[in-house]
């Protein structure tokens, strides 16, 4: 079996920022959620990458670097904007609802850069492909 490690680079790259766009849709399906089952409203989540590394080689070296890996995902420890709505279900003796910190500005720009990146990843691979074919198209005497 033949390695190709350009596509495992990119092949990593392409499942980081699927979790990176399922985690941003989880965010923007769960903006309006005040209450939760711990009792505060939904917390923004956001995903961790890393370089991968290859473990059996030089760590400083460029040939230990295997593309990226999702290391974790972190809630977002910004407070929880509140606002006046005495009628609401959750709102607190003051009449305040805490809302969820989840911005759908901020959360629709990580969703286009995590698209971006996703087509940069299967862009590589697939221009990886075309110099594979036209390398077997020479090595075979252009037949």
């Amino acid at each position: 079996m033949v390695n190709f490690p350009t596509i495992d680079i990119a092949a990593s790259g392409l499942a980081a920022e699927r979790f990176r766009m399922e985690v941003t849709a989880n965010n923007l399906a769960n903006a309006s959620t005040t209450m939760t089952d711990n009792g505060d409203p939904y917390r923004r989540q956001a995903v961790v990458f890393a370089a991968a590394a290859d473990s059996m080689a030089n760590p400083k070296s460029a040939a230990a670097l295997h593309g990226v890996q999702v290391v974790g995902v972190q809630p977002d420890a910004t407070e929880f904007p509140t606002v006046y709505n005495p009628s609401h279900p959750h709102a607190d003796a003051d009449g305040f609802v805490r809302l969820s910190n989840v911005k759908i500005p901020e959360e629709m720009v990580d969703l286009i850069t995590a698209s971006r990146s996703y087509e940069a990843n299967t862009k590589a691979i697939s221009v990886f492909k075309e110099m594979v074919e036209q390398t077997l198209t020479l090595l075979q005497g252009g037949q």
